[in-house]
Formats: structure tokens, C-alpha cells, sequence
């Protein structure tokens, strides 16, 4: 007889990283053995699409007290899963209400899934008004209610075990078979150095930018970044791709040496280290700061590098522009990295335990 699994998410399916990379690559392997699978997102298409969006206050507001009728509504029909899964947070603002009736009111079991340092405060500009609102504390009450925690890396997992023993590690994964399945051209004649992100978080661009114009200087390189807004970069070599789903794979495939920098904070420490996962899995050489989880995927040298200072980067970044079968070795090694400890694949079978 098939058993339902309920996952009740943040986004819209197919539209954030987070689930797109955690879970939802999962779904096609949960359903083939047996499983049948409902989604259920806090946002709808259009409060989604709004939500982000400079302005449209009322269209905002509105959209949240139907997202928040929706989740009241669907605990009445939570008898119906045999498995509950919660990503992040079952509502985007306000304290863990839904998490505390179907923990403590409907006595339900459920499994808790984060990929990023989620109880620390962490906002756009945009919304910045409604920070407030968010609740971040309530992370914690989620971990210590749930039955099981997922958590993508050991410095998230070890946080988690302060309210929960029963902590899983389930990285966050790439599909290399049905998804990021291209290869990069190392034989191309200009290099292209590139970055993949979000507006959000293309400060961390910012110390990396005065070592790309020194290199200008010697190279002829394309820099490119592929975000969802455009950077506003004094670079002669800066090329902007805006981030669509459709040709994600395709776009990234044009790197031939993909950059990961980050800071040495918290926040940094609880990431995961997908743009790291995504260069390597497309045999594109890597550099990524030795921050976090970052220095458990790279081996300095051996699939990647790591660079922790300006210096470090420009020396690193030379050797890649100079050397093709050095970006080759780097890139085949990172490749195997993916396939061997961060693929669907290799994760399968851990994420169908999760439902045994």
C-alpha cells in the first residue's frame, strides 16, 4: 500500500534553490519506490513573485493572510500523511504556530530539513521592514519538536544537536544525471571566470573584484556573472547573464573557472557550499574560500582550490588562466568529487531511509 508524504515548504515547487536541491530532485526516487508526494507551499505563484519586489506593500500583505488560510486549512487534512516533512519553516513570518499544533495539538511527528544558518538574522533591503516579523528564534522550537532533523552540514548538524539527538547529515546534492549533466570547453580560446548567485549575496563579490582588475590588466578574460538582477561592477571584462531555469545548466557550462568567495562569519559557516558544487559537477576548475564546509569539499590542489587572502586569489586564478591541463585535472577531480560524496546517487538511499 503506498504511504503519502506531506511536504510542507516555503516556495512554490521548481522556484527556490533550497528545495530544488534538497528535496525536490528526490521526489521522481521517492515515487518509484512507492511513495506518493503532495506539496504544499506557504507562498502561492503570485505571492511569491510579489513578495521579493520593491513596493507593492498591500499586494504583499494580502498575499501573506491567504498563504496563512491556506496553512490553516491543511491541518485538517494532515491525518491524511503517513510522513510530514518541514523545510525551513511550515509560514515565512511569525512565530512556529503550525509547528507547535502539529507537534504538540495533533501529536504528529514530523522531520525537520535546513540548509543555511536560518537562526540568524539574515534579510534583503528590500524587506527589510518586515525583518521583524520573521521570528528567527523560532528555528530552534522547530528542531526541538521535531521527530528527526535533516541538516545540510556538520556545523548546522552540530547546532541542531542541542535541541534534537536525532540529527541527520544529508548535504545538499547535485543530479548529475538528469540535470547538471554538461561539461565546460577548457580548449576555448578566451577564459570566462564566473560567479552564479543571487543579488543577495553578490557582496561577497566585493573583495574579489579589485584582484580581477589587476588580472585585466595581464589576461583577456570574460568575467561572468549570472544572477537574477545585474551587478554594477567596474570591470572591462564583466558579462551579466540573467538566471533563468530554462538554461541554467547551459549558461554555467560557459565557465571554465568558477569562483566561490565568502566571509569569514557565521552566517558564511552555516552555507552549504552549492555554487562550489555546481562549478565542479560541470568539470568547471574551482576556487572557493576555506570557510565552512568549503574546505571538507575542496582538497587544495587536488579538485579545487582554496584561497583565503587577495594574494592567494590572483596567484590561484593565474594558474588557471596560464594552464589548461591544470584546469582539466581540477575540473575531472572535482567532477568525481560530486558524483563519489554529493550526487543524488550516492545520497539516494540515505534520503529513502528518512521514510523507512
Amino acid at each position: 500500500m503506498s504511504k503519502t508524504i506531506y511536504f510542507l515548504v516555503p516556495y512554490p515547487k521548481g522556484e527556490a534553490p533550497s528545495q530544488r536541491f534538497r528535496f525536490e530532485q528526490y521526489l521522481p526516487d521517492l515515487e518509484e519506490n512507492g511513495y506518493t508526494v503532495e506539496i504544499y507551499p506557504f507562498l502561492s505563484d503570485k505571492t511569491w513573485k510579489t513578495l521579493y519586489a520593491p513596493g507593492k506593500t498591500f499586494r504583499k500583505i494580502s498575499g501573506l493572510l491567504g498563504s496563512f488560510l491556506r496553512r490553516f486549512f491543511l491541518l485538517f487534512k494532515l491525518h491524511r500523511a503517513d510522513y510530514i516533512f518541514v523545510h525551513r519553516e511550515m509560514a515565512q513570518i511569525g512565530p512556529p504556530v503550525f509547528e507547535w499544533i502539529v507537534a504538540k495539538l495533533l501529536r504528529r511527528k514530523f522531520i525537520y530539513d535546513f540548509d543555511d544558518a536560518i537562526w540568524l538574522p539574515n534579510y534583503s533591503e528590500t524587506n527589510a521592514k518586515f525583518q521583524r516579523l520573521k521570528a528567527y528564534w523560532k528555528v530552534n522550537y522547530c528542531m526541538k519538536w521535531a521527530s528527526h532533523v535533516t541538516a545540510g552540514n556538520e556545523y548546522l548538524a552540530s547546532y541542531a544537536r542541542q535541541y534534537n539527538q536525532h540529527v541527520t547529515i544529508i548535504p545538499t546534492t547535485i543530479d548529475t544525471v538528469n540535470h547538471h549533466n554538461e561539461m565546460c570547453d577548457q580548449a576555448q580560446d578566451k577564459m570566462v571566470i564566473g560567479w552564479t548567485g543571487t543579488h543577495t549575496t553578490m557582496h561577497y563579490l566585493n573583495e574579489l573584484i579589485p584582484v580581477l582588475q589587476d588580472l585585466e590588466k595581464k589576461y583577456a578574460f570574460t568575467f561572468l556573472v549570472i544572477s537574477n538582477e545585474a551587478p554594477n561592477f567596474e570591470l572591462e571584462s564583466l558579462q551579466f547573464i540573467k538566471w533563468k531555469k530554462e538554461t541554467e545548466i547551459e549558461d554555467l557550462a560557459k565557465m571554465n573557472i568558477g569562483v566561490m568567495p565568502l566571509n569569514h562569519d557565521i552566517w558564511s559557516e552555516g552555507k552549504c557550499g552549492f555554487k562550489g558544487l555546481q562549478y565542479m559537477s560541470l568539470e568547471i576548475a574551482t576556487v572557493m574560500s576555506p570557510v565552512g564546509v568549503n574546505t571538507t569539499i575542496v582538497h587544495d590542489g587536488v579538485n579545487g582550490f582554496l584561497a583565503s587572502s587577495p594574494e592567494e586569489w590572483k596567484e590561484k586564478l593565474s594558474l588557471l588562466l596560464e594552464n589548461k591541463e591544470l584546469r582539466v585535472r581540477l575540473g575531472k577531480a572535482g567532477k568525481q568529487t560530486i558524483e563519489e560524496r554529493f550526487s543524488v546517487n550516492a545520497l539516494k538511499l540515505a534520503y529513502l531511509n528518512l521514510f523507512q
